[in-house]
Protein backbone atom coordinates (compact mmCIF):
# COMPACT_ATOMS: atom_id res chain seq x y z
CA UNK A 1 0.00 0.00 0.00
CA UNK A 2 0.96 3.50 -0.68
CA UNK A 3 2.56 5.70 2.29
CA UNK A 4 0.69 8.07 0.98
CA UNK A 5 -3.05 9.61 2.25
CA UNK A 6 -5.64 7.82 0.05
CA UNK A 7 -9.04 9.84 -0.73
CA UNK A 8 -12.04 8.08 -1.88
CA UNK A 9 -14.43 10.48 -3.74
CA UNK A 10 -18.10 9.74 -3.72
CA UNK A 11 -18.98 7.78 -6.89
CA UNK A 12 -22.10 8.08 -8.90
CA UNK A 13 -24.42 5.94 -7.27
CA UNK A 14 -25.93 5.11 -10.48
CA UNK A 15 -28.26 7.01 -13.70
CA UNK A 16 -26.17 9.88 -13.53
CA UNK A 17 -27.25 11.28 -10.30
CA UNK A 18 -24.97 13.94 -8.96
CA UNK A 19 -25.51 14.55 -5.44
CA UNK A 20 -26.54 12.35 -2.26
CA UNK A 21 -27.49 12.65 1.44
CA UNK A 22 -25.19 11.18 3.78
CA UNK A 23 -27.56 9.42 5.95
CA UNK A 24 -25.08 7.68 8.93
CA UNK A 25 -21.12 7.12 9.38
CA UNK A 26 -20.59 3.63 9.64
CA UNK A 27 -16.87 4.26 10.94
CA UNK A 28 -15.00 7.01 12.63
CA UNK A 29 -11.68 8.90 12.54
CA UNK A 30 -9.51 6.59 13.96
CA UNK A 31 -10.75 3.31 12.90
CA UNK A 32 -8.82 0.77 11.01
CA UNK A 33 -10.81 -0.55 8.00
CA UNK A 34 -10.77 -3.12 5.32
CA UNK A 35 -11.63 -2.66 1.43
CA UNK A 36 -14.79 -3.53 0.74
CA UNK A 37 -15.87 -2.67 4.06
CA UNK A 38 -19.53 -0.05 4.43
CA UNK A 39 -18.27 3.17 5.64
CA UNK A 40 -21.18 4.74 5.11
CA UNK A 41 -24.72 4.87 4.55
CA UNK A 42 -26.05 7.29 1.96
CA UNK A 43 -29.12 7.80 0.52
CA UNK A 44 -30.18 9.40 -3.29
CA UNK A 45 -33.44 9.95 -5.60
CA UNK A 46 -33.23 6.53 -6.35
CA UNK A 47 -32.26 4.37 -3.24
CA UNK A 48 -30.25 3.77 0.29
CA UNK A 49 -27.38 2.53 -0.04
CA UNK A 50 -23.94 1.48 2.05
CA UNK A 51 -21.01 2.72 0.07
CA UNK A 52 -17.82 0.44 1.00
CA UNK A 53 -13.96 1.46 0.31
CA UNK A 54 -11.94 0.83 -1.74
CA UNK A 55 -9.02 0.91 0.57
CA UNK A 56 -7.85 -0.26 3.15
CA UNK A 57 -5.88 1.21 6.15
CA UNK A 58 -6.53 4.25 8.70
CA UNK A 59 -9.72 6.31 8.74
CA UNK A 60 -8.56 9.82 8.70
CA UNK A 61 -10.79 12.45 7.54
CA UNK A 62 -14.59 12.04 7.16
CA UNK A 63 -15.81 14.61 5.19
CA UNK A 64 -19.73 15.71 5.85
CA UNK A 65 -21.87 14.95 8.34
CA UNK A 66 -25.21 13.27 8.47
CA UNK A 67 -27.92 14.78 6.96
CA UNK A 68 -25.61 17.15 4.90
CA UNK A 69 -26.25 16.38 1.05
CA UNK A 70 -22.67 15.62 -0.99
CA UNK A 71 -21.68 16.07 -4.22
CA UNK A 72 -20.52 13.20 -6.50
CA UNK A 73 -17.10 13.67 -7.49
CA UNK A 74 -16.31 15.37 -4.00
CA UNK A 75 -14.10 13.63 -1.32
CA UNK A 76 -15.88 11.34 1.49
CA UNK A 77 -13.45 9.91 3.31
CA UNK A 78 -9.44 10.09 3.37
CA UNK A 79 -7.91 6.83 4.52
CA UNK A 80 -3.92 7.00 6.08
CA UNK A 81 -1.48 3.80 6.12
CA UNK A 82 -1.98 1.75 8.87
CA UNK A 83 0.20 2.86 11.69
CA UNK A 84 0.24 6.61 10.56
CA UNK A 85 -0.49 9.04 13.63
CA UNK A 86 -3.49 11.45 12.87
CA UNK A 87 -3.06 13.34 16.39
CA UNK A 88 -0.19 14.56 16.19
CA UNK A 89 -0.90 17.17 13.45
CA UNK A 90 -4.51 16.86 12.05
CA UNK A 91 -4.10 20.61 11.16
CA UNK A 92 -1.23 19.84 8.69
CA UNK A 93 -2.05 16.69 7.05
CA UNK A 94 -1.05 16.00 3.68
CA UNK A 95 -3.13 13.95 1.28
CA UNK A 96 -2.17 13.10 -2.18
CA UNK A 97 -4.42 10.92 -4.50
CA UNK A 98 -1.72 8.80 -7.20
CA UNK A 99 -2.79 8.90 -10.93
CA UNK A 100 -4.70 6.33 -12.22
CA UNK A 101 -3.72 6.51 -16.33
CA UNK A 102 -4.92 3.48 -17.01
CA UNK A 103 -8.13 3.59 -15.47
CA UNK A 104 -9.11 6.42 -17.92
CA UNK A 105 -10.21 3.45 -20.58
CA UNK A 106 -12.49 1.98 -18.24
CA UNK A 107 -14.13 5.54 -17.55
CA UNK A 108 -14.55 5.93 -21.15
CA UNK A 109 -16.24 2.65 -21.13
CA UNK A 110 -18.88 4.18 -18.21
CA UNK A 111 -19.57 6.87 -20.11
CA UNK A 112 -20.59 4.78 -22.87
CA UNK A 113 -22.21 2.63 -21.31
CA UNK A 114 -24.07 5.37 -19.42
CA UNK A 115 -24.72 7.20 -22.35
CA UNK A 116 -26.72 4.14 -24.41
CA UNK A 117 -28.42 3.80 -21.37
CA UNK A 118 -27.43 -0.38 -21.07
CA UNK A 119 -28.07 -0.27 -17.21
CA UNK A 120 -25.32 -2.54 -17.26
CA UNK A 121 -23.17 0.15 -14.99
CA UNK A 122 -24.09 0.57 -11.54
CA UNK A 123 -21.94 3.43 -10.19
CA UNK A 124 -18.23 4.52 -10.29
CA UNK A 125 -15.11 4.13 -12.51
CA UNK A 126 -11.54 5.64 -12.61
CA UNK A 127 -10.18 8.39 -14.54
CA UNK A 128 -6.89 9.88 -15.06
CA UNK A 129 -5.16 12.93 -13.73
CA UNK A 130 -3.52 14.42 -10.90
CA UNK A 131 -3.62 16.62 -8.09
CA UNK A 132 -3.75 17.35 -4.45
CA UNK A 133 -5.79 18.94 -1.51
CA UNK A 134 -4.03 20.00 1.97
CA UNK A 135 -5.75 20.12 5.40
CA UNK A 136 -5.69 23.53 6.69
CA UNK A 137 -7.43 22.82 9.85
CA UNK A 138 -9.27 20.81 12.66
CA UNK A 139 -12.85 20.39 13.42
CA UNK A 140 -15.00 19.39 16.13
CA UNK A 141 -17.82 16.37 15.42
CA UNK A 142 -20.48 16.21 17.71
CA UNK A 143 -19.11 13.60 19.51
CA UNK A 144 -15.90 16.07 20.06
CA UNK A 145 -13.31 14.41 18.30
CA UNK A 146 -11.20 16.07 16.14
CA UNK A 147 -11.36 15.78 12.20
CA UNK A 148 -9.58 17.88 9.87
CA UNK A 149 -11.36 19.58 7.28
CA UNK A 150 -9.95 20.49 3.94
CA UNK A 151 -9.87 24.44 2.90
CA UNK A 152 -11.84 24.02 -0.75
CA UNK A 153 -9.38 22.66 -3.27
CA UNK A 154 -9.31 22.51 -6.80
CA UNK A 155 -11.64 19.50 -7.36
CA UNK A 156 -11.15 19.32 -10.91
CA UNK A 157 -7.07 18.29 -10.55
CA UNK A 158 -8.09 16.00 -7.74
CA UNK A 159 -7.82 11.69 -9.52
CA UNK A 160 -11.49 10.00 -9.92
CA UNK A 161 -9.69 6.82 -9.19
CA UNK A 162 -12.06 6.46 -6.34
CA UNK A 163 -13.03 2.36 -6.77
CA UNK A 164 -9.63 1.24 -8.56
CA UNK A 165 -8.07 -1.59 -6.23
CA UNK A 166 -4.10 -0.95 -7.08
CA UNK A 167 -2.40 -2.84 -9.12
CA UNK A 168 -5.18 -5.11 -10.29
CA UNK A 169 -7.15 -3.22 -13.13
CA UNK A 170 -9.66 -6.31 -13.87
CA UNK A 171 -10.86 -4.90 -10.66
CA UNK A 172 -11.40 -1.58 -11.73
CA UNK A 173 -15.04 -1.35 -10.59
CA UNK A 174 -17.84 0.39 -8.33
CA UNK A 175 -18.28 -0.22 -4.99
CA UNK A 176 -21.42 -1.59 -5.05
CA UNK A 177 -20.72 -3.63 -7.80
CA UNK A 178 -18.11 -5.55 -5.54
CA UNK A 179 -21.02 -5.11 -2.67
CA UNK A 180 -22.97 -7.52 -4.96
CA UNK A 181 -20.50 -9.96 -5.62
CA UNK A 182 -19.40 -9.73 -1.86
CA UNK A 183 -23.00 -10.85 -0.70
CA UNK A 184 -23.17 -13.74 -3.11
CA UNK A 185 -19.96 -15.01 -2.91
CA UNK A 186 -18.45 -14.64 -6.39
CA UNK A 187 -15.24 -14.15 -6.49
CA UNK A 188 -13.95 -10.93 -8.59
CA UNK A 189 -10.77 -13.36 -9.52
CA UNK A 190 -13.20 -15.78 -11.48
CA UNK A 191 -15.29 -12.70 -13.18
CA UNK A 192 -14.14 -12.09 -16.54
CA UNK A 193 -15.03 -8.44 -17.18
CA UNK A 194 -16.78 -7.27 -20.22
CA UNK A 195 -15.91 -3.37 -19.99
CA UNK A 196 -13.02 -1.90 -21.83
CA UNK A 197 -9.41 -3.04 -20.16
CA UNK A 198 -11.36 -5.72 -18.24
CA UNK A 199 -13.41 -3.53 -16.15
CA UNK A 200 -16.15 -5.79 -14.26
CA UNK A 201 -19.83 -4.42 -14.78
CA UNK A 202 -22.88 -5.15 -13.04
CA UNK A 203 -23.91 -7.20 -15.80
CA UNK A 204 -20.79 -9.69 -15.01
CA UNK A 205 -21.76 -10.12 -11.76
CA UNK A 206 -25.30 -10.86 -12.66
CA UNK A 207 -23.87 -13.39 -14.95
CA UNK A 208 -21.75 -14.53 -12.44
CA UNK A 209 -24.71 -15.08 -9.68
CA UNK A 210 -27.50 -16.15 -12.34
CA UNK A 211 -29.30 -12.91 -12.80
CA UNK A 212 -30.96 -12.54 -9.02
CA UNK A 213 -29.89 -10.12 -6.48
CA UNK A 214 -30.54 -10.03 -3.00
CA UNK A 215 -30.56 -6.96 -1.01
CA UNK A 216 -29.49 -5.93 2.45
CA UNK A 217 -31.18 -5.22 5.85
CA UNK A 218 -33.41 -2.31 5.31
CA UNK A 219 -31.79 0.95 7.16
CA UNK A 220 -34.39 3.61 8.62
CA UNK A 221 -33.64 7.06 7.13
CA UNK A 222 -34.02 10.05 9.36
CA UNK A 223 -36.38 12.43 9.36
CA UNK A 224 -35.32 15.91 8.62
CA UNK A 225 -37.29 18.20 9.93
CA UNK A 226 -36.67 21.48 11.18
CA UNK A 227 -38.92 22.53 14.21
CA UNK A 228 -41.15 25.95 14.53
CA UNK A 229 -38.74 28.90 15.86
CA UNK A 230 -41.38 31.24 15.92
CA UNK A 231 -41.02 32.38 12.25
CA UNK A 232 -44.21 34.66 11.03
CA UNK A 233 -45.44 33.41 7.15
CA UNK A 234 -45.53 36.91 5.63
CA UNK A 235 -48.59 35.97 3.41
CA UNK A 236 -50.67 34.04 6.05
CA UNK A 237 -49.85 35.31 9.33
CA UNK A 238 -49.12 32.01 10.29
CA UNK A 239 -46.69 31.03 12.21
CA UNK A 240 -44.48 28.46 10.62
CA UNK A 241 -44.91 24.82 12.50
CA UNK A 242 -41.56 23.54 10.41
CA UNK A 243 -39.46 23.37 7.38
CA UNK A 244 -38.91 19.36 5.71
CA UNK A 245 -36.24 20.15 3.38
CA UNK A 246 -37.83 18.29 0.23
CA UNK A 247 -34.86 15.75 -0.86
CA UNK A 248 -33.68 12.34 -1.61
CA UNK A 249 -36.89 10.38 -3.27
CA UNK A 250 -39.20 13.41 -2.47
CA UNK A 251 -37.12 15.68 -4.62
CA UNK A 252 -37.02 13.15 -7.28
CA UNK A 253 -40.41 12.54 -7.75
CA UNK A 254 -41.25 16.30 -7.66
CA UNK A 255 -38.79 16.93 -10.75
CA UNK A 256 -40.68 13.92 -12.25
CA UNK A 257 -43.85 15.15 -12.11
CA UNK A 258 -43.29 18.73 -12.90
CA UNK A 259 -41.27 17.24 -16.07
CA UNK A 260 -44.14 15.29 -17.14
CA UNK A 261 -46.79 18.28 -16.58
CA UNK A 262 -44.69 20.74 -18.53
CA UNK A 263 -43.58 18.22 -21.30
CA UNK A 264 -46.62 15.65 -21.91
CA UNK A 265 -49.29 16.89 -23.44
CA UNK A 266 -51.78 13.68 -22.26
CA UNK A 267 -54.84 12.60 -22.17
CA UNK A 268 -57.23 10.76 -20.30
CA UNK A 269 -59.88 7.72 -21.09
CA UNK A 270 -61.66 5.43 -18.11
CA UNK A 271 -64.41 2.41 -18.42
CA UNK A 272 -66.10 0.48 -15.32
CA UNK A 273 -65.67 -3.08 -15.20
CA UNK A 274 -67.21 -6.09 -14.14
CA UNK A 275 -64.37 -8.17 -12.23
CA UNK A 276 -66.65 -10.49 -10.61
CA UNK A 277 -65.06 -13.04 -13.00
CA UNK A 278 -61.94 -12.97 -12.29
CA UNK A 279 -62.52 -12.53 -8.56
CA UNK A 280 -63.97 -16.07 -8.67
CA UNK A 281 -61.32 -17.56 -10.96
CA UNK A 282 -58.60 -16.13 -8.63
CA UNK A 283 -60.87 -17.55 -5.25
CA UNK A 284 -61.14 -21.35 -7.17
CA UNK A 285 -57.30 -20.82 -7.49
CA UNK A 286 -56.73 -20.20 -4.17
CA UNK A 287 -58.81 -23.16 -2.83
CA UNK A 288 -56.29 -25.83 -4.59
CA UNK A 289 -53.71 -23.63 -3.66
CA UNK A 290 -53.78 -21.49 -0.71
CA UNK A 291 -50.12 -19.92 -0.89
CA UNK A 292 -49.44 -20.40 -4.64
CA UNK A 293 -52.17 -18.09 -5.92
CA UNK A 294 -51.17 -15.17 -8.07
CA UNK A 295 -52.58 -12.09 -6.90
CA UNK A 296 -54.91 -9.87 -8.70
CA UNK A 297 -52.15 -7.47 -9.55
CA UNK A 298 -50.59 -10.17 -11.49
CA UNK A 299 -53.29 -11.21 -13.75
CA UNK A 300 -54.05 -7.16 -14.56
CA UNK A 301 -50.39 -7.11 -14.87
CA UNK A 302 -50.37 -10.13 -17.28
CA UNK A 303 -53.43 -8.65 -19.67
CA UNK A 304 -51.41 -5.28 -19.50
CA UNK A 305 -48.37 -7.12 -21.12
CA UNK A 306 -50.67 -8.72 -23.61
CA UNK A 307 -52.50 -5.71 -24.24
CA UNK A 308 -49.32 -3.65 -25.38
CA UNK A 309 -48.41 -6.36 -27.83
CA UNK A 310 -51.44 -5.56 -29.39
CA UNK A 311 -50.80 -1.44 -29.19
CA UNK A 312 -47.31 -1.03 -29.25
CA UNK A 313 -47.79 2.52 -28.99
CA UNK A 314 -48.43 2.83 -25.23
CA UNK A 315 -44.83 1.16 -25.06
CA UNK A 316 -43.04 4.14 -26.55
CA UNK A 317 -40.72 6.87 -25.62
CA UNK A 318 -41.37 10.32 -27.19
CA UNK A 319 -37.32 12.58 -27.65
CA UNK A 320 -36.58 15.59 -28.78
CA UNK A 321 -32.61 15.46 -29.95
CA UNK A 322 -30.68 17.42 -32.36
CA UNK A 323 -30.20 16.11 -35.98
CA UNK A 324 -27.05 16.50 -38.13
CA UNK A 325 -27.84 19.89 -39.03
CA UNK A 326 -28.04 21.13 -35.17
CA UNK A 327 -31.70 21.53 -35.98
CA UNK A 328 -34.59 20.08 -33.97
CA UNK A 329 -35.80 16.09 -34.47
CA UNK A 330 -38.40 14.41 -33.04
CA UNK A 331 -38.70 10.91 -32.25
CA UNK A 332 -40.97 7.78 -31.46
CA UNK A 333 -38.50 5.11 -29.65
CA UNK A 334 -40.07 1.89 -29.67
CA UNK A 335 -39.05 -0.89 -27.54
CA UNK A 336 -38.20 -4.50 -28.01
CA UNK A 337 -39.99 -5.75 -25.18
CA UNK A 338 -41.75 -4.43 -21.90
CA UNK A 339 -40.42 -3.39 -18.40
CA UNK A 340 -43.73 -2.94 -16.30
CA UNK A 341 -43.56 -0.68 -13.71
CA UNK A 342 -45.95 -0.49 -10.52
CA UNK A 343 -46.17 1.86 -8.23
CA UNK A 344 -45.31 0.87 -4.84
CA UNK A 345 -45.69 3.34 -1.52
CA UNK A 346 -42.73 3.28 0.61
CA UNK A 347 -41.98 5.50 4.12
CA UNK A 348 -39.63 7.15 1.59
CA UNK A 349 -42.31 8.51 -1.07
CA UNK A 350 -43.63 6.67 -4.25
CA UNK A 351 -41.54 4.54 -6.28
CA UNK A 352 -41.94 3.27 -9.41
CA UNK A 353 -39.87 -0.81 -9.50
CA UNK A 354 -40.42 -2.11 -12.79
CA UNK A 355 -40.17 -5.77 -13.28
CA UNK A 356 -37.91 -6.28 -16.58
CA UNK A 357 -39.10 -8.49 -19.36
CA UNK A 358 -42.77 -8.54 -18.56
CA UNK A 359 -43.66 -9.73 -21.28
CA UNK A 360 -41.80 -13.20 -21.07
CA UNK A 361 -43.22 -14.27 -17.69
CA UNK A 362 -47.07 -15.89 -16.83
CA UNK A 363 -49.21 -14.19 -13.89
CA UNK A 364 -47.34 -16.74 -11.19
CA UNK A 365 -43.72 -15.30 -12.64
CA UNK A 366 -45.10 -12.05 -12.53
CA UNK A 367 -46.38 -12.16 -9.06
CA UNK A 368 -43.62 -13.47 -7.14
CA UNK A 369 -41.17 -10.85 -8.96
CA UNK A 370 -43.89 -7.69 -8.18
CA UNK A 371 -43.70 -9.46 -4.47
CA UNK A 372 -39.68 -9.38 -4.11
CA UNK A 373 -39.56 -5.84 -5.69
CA UNK A 374 -42.34 -4.34 -3.45
CA UNK A 375 -40.57 -5.85 -0.53
CA UNK A 376 -36.84 -3.85 -1.77
CA UNK A 377 -38.53 -0.79 -2.10
CA UNK A 378 -39.92 -1.26 0.87
CA UNK A 379 -36.99 -1.46 2.45
CA UNK A 380 -34.99 1.50 0.65
CA UNK A 381 -32.65 -0.82 -1.18
CA UNK A 382 -33.72 -1.14 -5.03
CA UNK A 383 -31.46 -0.79 -7.65
CA UNK A 384 -31.02 2.70 -9.44
CA UNK A 385 -32.29 0.20 -12.36
CA UNK A 386 -34.64 -1.70 -10.80
CA UNK A 387 -36.27 1.94 -10.63
CA UNK A 388 -35.22 3.68 -13.64
CA UNK A 389 -35.74 1.15 -16.53
CA UNK A 390 -39.82 1.08 -17.08
CA UNK A 391 -41.61 1.29 -20.23
CA UNK A 392 -45.07 1.56 -18.77
CA UNK A 393 -46.78 1.76 -15.32
CA UNK A 394 -49.57 0.15 -13.37
CA UNK A 395 -51.19 1.81 -10.72
CA UNK A 396 -52.61 0.28 -8.34
CA UNK A 397 -54.55 2.85 -6.40
CA UNK A 398 -57.31 1.24 -5.72
CA UNK A 399 -55.52 -0.04 -2.39
CA UNK A 400 -56.04 3.49 -1.01
CA UNK A 401 -59.81 2.71 -1.16
CA UNK A 402 -60.19 5.54 -4.36
CA UNK A 403 -62.23 4.47 -7.32
CA UNK A 404 -60.16 6.69 -10.06
CA UNK A 405 -57.55 9.02 -10.48
CA UNK A 406 -56.06 12.08 -13.00
CA UNK A 407 -52.44 10.46 -13.10
CA UNK A 408 -49.57 12.17 -14.09
CA UNK A 409 -47.17 9.62 -16.51
CA UNK A 410 -44.26 8.28 -15.20
CA UNK A 411 -42.05 10.53 -17.17
CA UNK A 412 -40.72 9.51 -19.87
CA UNK A 413 -42.44 6.74 -20.41
CA UNK A 414 -45.93 7.55 -22.25
CA UNK A 415 -48.45 5.89 -20.61
CA UNK A 416 -50.02 4.87 -17.21
CA UNK A 417 -52.80 2.35 -15.96
CA UNK A 418 -54.71 2.98 -13.04
CA UNK A 419 -57.01 0.79 -11.44
CA UNK A 420 -59.38 1.75 -8.72
CA UNK A 421 -61.17 -0.24 -6.23
CA UNK A 422 -63.02 -3.18 -6.39
CA UNK A 423 -66.63 -2.84 -5.05
CA UNK A 424 -70.05 -4.07 -5.66
CA UNK A 425 -72.14 -2.15 -7.51
CA UNK A 426 -74.96 -2.38 -9.48
CA UNK A 427 -74.79 -3.98 -13.11
CA UNK A 428 -76.94 -5.35 -15.87
CA UNK A 429 -76.45 -8.87 -16.40
CA UNK A 430 -78.45 -10.74 -19.30
CA UNK A 431 -80.94 -7.52 -18.81
CA UNK A 432 -81.71 -8.29 -15.16
CA UNK A 433 -80.32 -6.50 -12.49
CA UNK A 434 -77.44 -7.77 -10.82
CA UNK A 435 -74.72 -6.93 -7.98
CA UNK A 436 -71.32 -7.34 -9.03
CA UNK A 437 -67.67 -6.34 -8.22
CA UNK A 438 -66.89 -3.25 -10.13
CA UNK A 439 -63.86 -1.47 -10.54
CA UNK A 440 -62.80 1.36 -12.44
CA UNK A 441 -59.65 1.27 -14.86
CA UNK A 442 -58.19 4.97 -16.08
CA UNK A 443 -55.53 5.34 -18.57
CA UNK A 444 -53.83 8.31 -19.19
CA UNK A 445 -51.64 8.54 -22.41
CA UNK A 446 -49.13 11.08 -24.53
CA UNK A 447 -51.46 12.29 -27.35
CA UNK A 448 -48.17 13.04 -29.03
CA UNK A 449 -47.78 9.01 -29.70
CA UNK A 450 -50.83 7.66 -30.33
CA UNK A 451 -54.70 8.71 -31.01
CA UNK A 452 -57.93 8.12 -28.74
CA UNK A 453 -58.76 5.27 -30.49
CA UNK A 454 -55.50 3.41 -29.68
CA UNK A 455 -55.90 4.16 -26.46
CA UNK A 456 -59.38 3.41 -26.32
CA UNK A 457 -58.65 -0.08 -28.32
CA UNK A 458 -55.85 -1.01 -25.20
CA UNK A 459 -58.43 -0.04 -22.06
CA UNK A 460 -60.76 -2.18 -23.88
CA UNK A 461 -59.03 -4.87 -24.36
CA UNK A 462 -57.82 -5.12 -20.99
CA UNK A 463 -61.68 -4.43 -19.42
CA UNK A 464 -62.35 -7.50 -22.17
CA UNK A 465 -59.71 -9.31 -20.12
CA UNK A 466 -61.23 -8.73 -16.59
CA UNK A 467 -64.16 -9.98 -17.73
CA UNK A 468 -63.58 -12.71 -19.38
CA UNK A 469 -60.01 -13.72 -17.76
CA UNK A 470 -60.21 -17.78 -19.00
CA UNK A 471 -61.26 -17.19 -22.57
CA UNK A 472 -58.06 -14.52 -22.14
CA UNK A 473 -55.74 -16.73 -20.80
CA UNK A 474 -56.39 -19.55 -22.86
CA UNK A 475 -55.16 -17.85 -25.54
CA UNK A 476 -51.91 -16.02 -23.95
Amino acid sequence: MSAEMQVFLLPDLGEGLTEAELVNWLVAVGDEIRVDQPIAEVETAKSMVEVPSPYAGIVAVLHGEAGQTLDVGKPLISVAPVGASLAAKPEAVEEKVPEAPAASSAAESYRTEEKAGSGNVLIGYGTSGGGEARRTRPRKTSAGSAVAVTSEPDFAELSLSRTRIPGKLSAVISPLVRKMARDHGVSLDAVPGSGESGLILRRDIEAAIGGTTREAAPVEAPAVVQSSTGVQDARTGLTVASRTPVRGIRKAVAANMTRSRSEIPEATVWVDVDATALLEMRAELKKRDPHGAPGLLAFIARFVTAGLKKFPELNTRFVTAEDAAGGEMQEIIAFDGINLGFAAQTDRGLVVPSVRNAHLLNARELDTEIRRLTAVARDGKATPTELASGTFTLNNYGVFGVDGSAAIINYPEVAMLGVGRIIDKPWVVDGQLAVRKVTELTLAFDHRVCDGETAAGFLRYVADAIENPGTVLVDL
